[in-house]
């Protein structure tokens, strides 16, 4: 029976350039967005293995120029797709959760920056909200958040208000939804890729595209 939850994922094209430019160097912005895809990809496949009842993709980038760009396209197929909304990335997360928060149902909110985050640990924090967690979060090793669960889709707007991409976002995330009246509960922290260096660790602890991937970029640069 499905998890009465929408699961939504919020990425962008994994355009040479454009997408993990954190990584280059020491891999070229070509190798930085396949990572980048694989990862998506990794992620899609594992919302669509969750037995959510809906799955939304918040969408943003043009699928012509980025890498692996048929797969992708194929693999949103799947799932509802929207364009993110708004100037400044916490506007267009809320945004996003208002758009998930249309089927009436608890809204569990990931990147595409954690590809070990499989069905398991992602069926588990959906399980928690349609059993009524008021909000969840998923914090970073980096100090960020990796997914946030809301039963409530007014707390999306919240996220206005906190700096992103920072040291103290999970904190402050944390902080805003208390001072609202709201419980949190955490899950399992996990580590975001960013940079290359965080590419090779949390490929090491996983499977699936995006650890191949790693190792066929690795590989590539030993034989240079």
């Amino acid at each position: 029976m499905p998890i009465p939850v929408t699961v939504l994922i919020v990425a962008k094209a994994p355009v040479p350039g454009f997408a993990k430019t954190r990584m280059s160097p020491p891999l070229t912005p070509v190798q930085a967005a396949r990572l980048a895809a694989a990862a998506l990809l990794d992620t899609l496949d594992a919302v669509r293995a969750c037995p959510a009842a809906t799955r939304m993709v918040a969408f943003t980038g043009d699928l012509a120029g980025a890498e692996y760009g048929g797969e992708i396209g194929g693999a949103l197929a799947d799932f509802e797709v929207v364009r993110q909304r708004g100037s400044g990335f916490g506007v267009r997360l809320a945004n996003a959760h208002s758009d998930a928060a249309r089927a009436g149902l608890p809204v569990l909110q990931i990147g595409m920056d954690t590809p070990q985050a499989g069905p398991r640990l992602l069926t588990d924090a959906a399980r928690s909200l349609a059993a009524g967690a008021e909000a969840l979060l998923g914090p970073a090793a980096d100090g960020g958040w990796w997914a946030l669960g809301l039963s409530d889709p007014r707390a999306a707007r919240l996220l206005t208000d906190v700096p992103m991409s920072t040291g103290r976002t999970g904190a402050v995330t944390r902080k805003a939804l208390q001072d609202h009246g709201y419980r949190v509960e955490t899950l399992p922290t996990l580590a975001d890729v960013d940079y290359y260096a965080d590419a090779l660790r949390v490929a090491a602890d996983c499977t699936g595209r995006f650890a191949a991937e790693v190792r066929v970029l690795d590989a590539e640069r030993v034989t240079r």
